[in-house]
């Protein structure tokens, strides 16, 4: 079982400069699964979610100007 709480320290002590680098590390594991299997149902929520955060990040950054 993961240990959220766990991840959430780690995610906490996590340099700024690594963040993109966990992001990019993620987007390319859960691309290569959809390439492996284009119905990956896991890979699939990952980018809909992901496009999710995306929008609603621009939309508060948006809403700061």
């Amino acid at each position: 079982m993961i240990d959220t709480n766990k991840l959430w320290e780690i995610l906490g002590d996590i340099g700024e400069d690594d963040i993109p680098h966990v992001l990019t590390k993620l987007f390319t594991i859960y691309e290569e699964i959809l390439e492996r299997n284009p119905e990956d149902a896991a890979a699939k929520t990952f980018f809909k979610h992901l496009s999710q955060a995306f929008t609603q990040v621009d939309g508060c950054n948006l809403n700061r100007r």
